[in-house]
């Protein structure tokens, strides 16, 4: 078989490596999606002035035209430091997806330049054109704004439901997936929603009389309007999603749940207030309640990137490749060979430890435990174990896949396990000067039965 790939690291102290590129990437996400329907919400706006409307036209050339710019040139920058971090965090992950779908990301890129030049374009030239050159401008940034979203749709939405591209890799079969439509339609109503509100917090600081700030306040908050569709296409999306994927989101995780309440219950929220309030019954919006409902609609958006990560678990590509981005296959070869025995790359403390055994846990830990656990800050190993006896940490890293479902298998000798026990162990009695090497036979045995026992396969399947 070709030889397991390991990639070089970095570590983030007590954050682990899905908090920091989550935490990057739910305000790239938010950004992103407000600069979608923002380009919707221009384009609207502008027609409405073209009609003879002096305050839309004022919205559209002092206004909103500055914060879209600003939306997509930082929604640009952290799309930068989203490809930072992940080739430091997933590195294999990112890479699997690039080989698969260069091409279509490449189109993706494409439009996204189109929507970037048309953008500035406007910012800096609109003044000076013509009705109906601004309303074709803002049309081409407004529709190259939602392709941009179109086509990473479809390569994010693959890593859950690979569909077909499991069997034959092909592009296309990978890409329209089983959830791609029901995110896109979703994705696309928390863009205009975002949009919206925005929308009525910028219209608040605007010189204008109350009646007439009501007014656009009130054309704005139709393109919130979508966001009633979103519980069907959140159905949708959760008929298409693996089994044990929708088990967890509706309670057999209640740290998913949840977010997914969180999620749920934030939309609700803003959606009652803008349909019924502002729309039905005709109430105004103040900047105070306008900026609450955005911050909510901040809260819904981060809680939706949490749950849509955590259905992938135990995978980063569902069926192709684990959390600890390794194959299935290769989970398989390292039962053999041993998680670190071709692992090229030194620790940065090893003189810390007081054996080489416990080195060698280290690097069991980097390898296979990292990506989702510290050892004392988030999500912290030596506190989740704290109070396990050392035959229980042993069974149940040994059958890692059975201690939660959500984990992969561990990949790894009964060695390996006994090591990662020891650098536990050693961590929770507070990183004593001396510790003795473990080597009992009969421990490494039991381990090795454990490990026979259980087998590669996920608890979840494909």
């Amino acid at each position: 078989m070709d030889p397991v790939p390991y990639y070089p690291v970095n570590e983030f102290g007590p954050l682990m490596k899905g908090l920091v590129i989550g935490g990057v990437g739910i305000l790239h996400v938010f950004l992103a999606q407000f600069a979608i329907g923002g380009g919707m919400l221009l384009y609207a706006f502008e027609r409405r002035a073209q009609r003879g409307d002096a305050d839309a036209r004022a919205f559209v050339d002092g206004y909103f035209r500055i914060l879209v710019l600003v939306s997509f040139v930082i929604g640009a920058l952290t799309g930068v430091a989203m490809w930072f971090t992940t080739i430091q965090v997933g590195a294999r992950t990112i890479g699997l997806m690039v080989d698969e779908f260069h091409w279509l990301w490449a189109t993706e890129w494409v439009w996204f330049s189109v929507e970037v030049c048309a953008g500035y374009a406007f910012y800096r030239f609109g003044s000076r054109l013509d009705d109906r050159a601004r309303r074709r401008l803002l049309g081409l940034y407004a529709f190259a704004a939602w392709m941009s979203l179109f086509w990473i749709n479809g390569i994010l939405s693959w890593q859950l439901t690979p569909g077909g591209w499991l069997d034959g890799h092909g592009m296309w079969s990978g890409f329209f997936n089983p959830t791609f439509w029901p995110s896109l339609l979703f994705r696309t109503a928390v863009a205009t929603t975002l949009a919206a509100l925005a929308a009525c917090v910028v219209i608040n600081t605007m010189d204008l009389p109350r009646d007439r700030k009501l007014a656009l306040i009130r054309s704005a908050a139709m393109f919130a309007v979508p966001i009633a569709a979103m519980p069907l296409f959140a159905l949708w999306f959760l008929a298409a999603i693996p089994e044990d994927s929708r088990s967890w989101l509706l309670g057999g995780s209640m740290p998913m749940t949840m977010f997914v309440a969180v999620a749920a219950g934030a939309s609700a929220l803003i959606g009652g207030y803008v349909i019924v309030g502002i729309l039905m019954k005709k109430l105004t919006m103040n900047i105070a309640t306008a900026t609450l409902l955005l911050a909510l609609a901040f809260g819904a958006t981060a809680a939706g990137e949490f749950v849509r990560e955590g259905a992938r678990k135990p995978f980063t590509i569902r069926g192709a490749l684990y959390s600890t981005s390794l194959t299935p296959a290769e989970v398989a070869q390292l039962r053999k060979t041993g998680a670190t025995t071709h692992d090229p790359y030194p620790l940065r403390d090893e003189a810390r430890y007081p054996n080489p055994q416990l080195v060698r846990g280290a690097k069991v830990h980097r390898v296979l435990c990292d990506a989702c656990h510290t050892l004392h800050g988030s999500n912290a190993l030596v506190e989740l174990v704290r109070t396990w006896t050392d035959d229980q940490l042993r069974l149940n890293i040994a059958k890692l896949q059975r201690t939660k479902g959500f984990m992969p298998p561990f990949a790894g000798t009964a060695d390996d396990v006994e090591a990662l026990v020891q650098l536990l162990k050693w961590e929770v009695a507070g990183t004593p000067a001396t510790w003795p090497l473990s080597a009992d036979p009969t421990v490494t045995t039991q381990v090795s039965r454990w490990l026979d026992e259980v087998g590669t396969s996920p608890m979840g399947g494909r």
